[in-house]
């Protein structure tokens, strides 16, 4: 490493760890604690002054534009970087010698098998984030539940992001884990039985967490068995992950309904969240929050900014229009804020609304930005 390197390691770790103490405060303060647009911008710009610093493809990626951090007045200004390049380079930032995890993509996405990495200076960044966003979204009446967990344990699966939430959330914020999803992805339907006679005799709501298809799997298991589980009133779901990679797929409000029948669980107490490796703060329905159904939008936490942009120019669409959702979580602060996806939806002042992934070839904008990123790593070796 040359000495110039070793300066800008040294001066993006000086800056980082104030930045980074700074963050996790705003986020500990919850959802509601507000940051309005001036508050925003200026943490996304210290953010992608540090990133620019420290993260060499990264500051090639935005030179090749342009951009230094001096020019930039806008966190639009800022370039995505395509989620998919977390499968092609350690997009790291701030202290490189210092990794609390890493969390690998799931390798269902365009490219076949291959898994990226999102590697994580600061894990405490996404404990404060996480636990925010799903305590004003699951538990708003600060209820303490037993979790049944249909995710498997960050003992398990270590390297997944989801798990490691997960883990987060049993453990601040919940009476009892039980996890009854090995690593492996074996279901222990006979468990879960148990602990839904429990529960009911003795009337304990509880939090039930898994994926769509970890619930498709239940179901289907309590359907050969011609077995339901009521669970107590007041237990409340999160659903997450989709149907990415599953040759098998079910509608969400077929979903929806086999759950309210199965468990005994209406859909106005079912919570979707919408989340991804390359992402450290999730965006959740307000189903439980708003005291309603599910209302087909999704609400980023103050410290995260949504853009729907063109396919193929990657310019802005108006409040409304359908077209790549474009991420700035400045919890991502130890790898890059600005995260393009392949994710189709319309972004307005009430939420995000998601349109599923796009299909067929891979989008222009997205092609194009990956090339110029490739392009500034080769250049800066």
């Amino acid at each position: 490493m040359t000495a110039s390197r070793k300066e800008r390691y040294s001066a993006a770790t000086t800056a980082f760890s104030p930045l980074a103490d700074e963050l996790e405060a705003l986020f500990s303060r919850g959802v509601g604690g507000g940051l309005d647009d001036d508050g925003f911008t200026s943490l996304a710009l210290r953010a992608t002054a540090c990133q620019l610093e420290s993260n060499e493809t990264f500051r090639a990626f935005c030179e090749r534009r342009g951009l230094r951090a001096e020019s930039l007045e806008r966190w639009e200004d800022v370039p995505p970087v395509p989620a998919t390049a977390f499968k092609e380079l350690d997009l790291v930032s701030g202290s490189p010698d210092k990794i609390d995890a890493a969390f690998r993509t799931s390798g269902t996405t365009r490219g076949g098998a291959a898994r990226g990495r999102h590697l994580v200076p600061r894990l405490s960044l996404y404990r404060a984030s996480s636990l925010a966003s799903f305590r004003a979204f699951l538990l708003p009446d600060d209820a303490r539940l037993p979790l049944l967990s249909l995710i498997p344990s960050p003992s398990e699966t270590p390297d997944s992001s989801l798990s490691t939430m997960t883990g987060i959330v049993g453990q601040e914020l919940c009476e009892e884990v039980h996890w009854l999803v090995s690593g492996e992805g074996v279901l222990d339907v006979d468990r879960f039985l148990d602990l839904a006679a429990a529960l009911e005799s003795d009337g304990r709501p509880a939090l039930v967490t898994g994926t769509a298809f970890a619930f498709v799997h239940l179901l289907d298991a309590l359907a050969e068995r011609g077995a339901r589980a009521r669970l107590p009133r007041g237990t409340r779901l999160m659903e997450t992950g989709g149907f990415k990679g599953r040759s098998r797929r079910v509608r969400r409000e077929v979903l929806y309904s086999q759950i309210e029948d199965r468990l005994g669980v209406p859909p106005t107490r079912i919570v979707n969240e919408y989340g991804m490796t390359e992402l450290l703060s999730q965006l959740y329905e307000p189903t439980l929050a708003g005291g309603g159904a599910s209302t087909g939008r999704h609400i980023p936490p103050p410290w995260m900014r949504v853009r729907a942009l063109d396919p193929a120019t990657l310019d802005p669409l108006p409040e409304g229009g359908v077209g790549l959702l474009a991420f700035f979580d400045l919890a991502n602060l130890g790898s890059v804020c600005h995260v393009l996806t392949e994710d189709l939806g319309s972004v307005s002042a009430d939420g995000v609304r998601l349109r599923g992934r796009i299909e067929g070839a891979e989008p222009r904008g997205c092609s194009r930005a990956m090339e110029e990123l490739m392009a500034a790593s080769e250049e800066r070796r």
